[in-house]
């Protein structure tokens, strides 16, 4: 396949699986709601079998469960699950700080930098919006400054997608106020590394940046912003 005069040479079922993300980060289909299985095949020219296996890797990943005579159906997002996933991120997290601490650099530390300023420019410039892309690529990016470092390859296959799951249900609807307490923090870790203090460092990550109580004001918030994205989009969607 060519996009833009540049071959695309991802697996057919890499692409169905990036398309069916899409469309659910962007709430074209809204958690609770069966994916049409036919129409999609037919809208991308496809055969069954590269959306099936693009299937098999969202359930697995927990985005959707396959219901036997029934079809596919969207997961919703929990709170209780909300929770348990900020747990297990700040965990593998924080362990991989504690891991991989005395490799990270001053070109490491550079990088982060950088990227944190790169943030904090997007959420003050007033072409900032709640839906930015840039942003999560950045966010995205200063975390895996860090990540990258570890020997552990299995690390990113478990911890991007259970991120996704928290990023995606909704679609991400940022809060600029949050935001700005989640820089701060990227700029008191990077203090921290700098200064060698380790268990600190993966304190803060655990039980600050990735704790439900810590933020738990804003996370509610940004759920419910999300769930009335999802009642609109549904609201739409009866109407057409």
């Amino acid at each position: 396949m060519v996009e833009n005069g540049v071959l695309d040479v991802r697996s057919l079922r890499e692409q169905v699986y990036e398309y069916l993300r899409g469309e659910i980060q962007m709430g074209r289909i809204v958690p609770g709601s069966f994916i049409q299985l036919n129409a999609i095949s037919e809208r991308l020219g496809i055969s069954k079998t590269p959306l099936r296996d693009a299937i098999i890797q969202l359930e697995c990943e927990g985005f959707v469960t396959i219901l036997p005579r029934r079809g596919v159906v969207v997961n919703k997002l929990t709170l209780e699950e909300i929770i348990d996933v900020l747990e297990i991120v700040g965990a593998l997290e924080s362990a991989v700080i504690v891991s991989v601490f005395d490799q990270i650099k001053t070109s490491h530390l550079k990088k982060m930098t950088q990227l944190n300023r790169q943030m904090r420019k997007q959420l003050k410039s007033d072409r900032f919006n709640r839906f930015d892309q840039e942003f999560y690529r950045l966010n995205i990016a200063f975390h895996d400054v860090f990540l990258n470092l570890s020997k552990n390859r299995s690390l990113g296959q478990i911890i991007m997608p259970i991120k996704q799951r928290l990023y995606d249900f909704p679609r991400p609807s940022y809060i600029r106020e949050w935001e700005l307490i989640n820089c701060d923090e990227h700029d008191r870790l990077i203090d921290l590394i700098k200064a060698g203090k380790k268990e600190k460092a993966a304190s803060l990550w655990r039980d600050e940046h990735w704790s439900f109580s810590a933020h738990e004001e804003f996370i509610r918030e940004f759920y419910s912003l999300g769930n009335q994205h999802i009642q609109a989009q549904h609201n739409q969607d009866r109407q057409t």
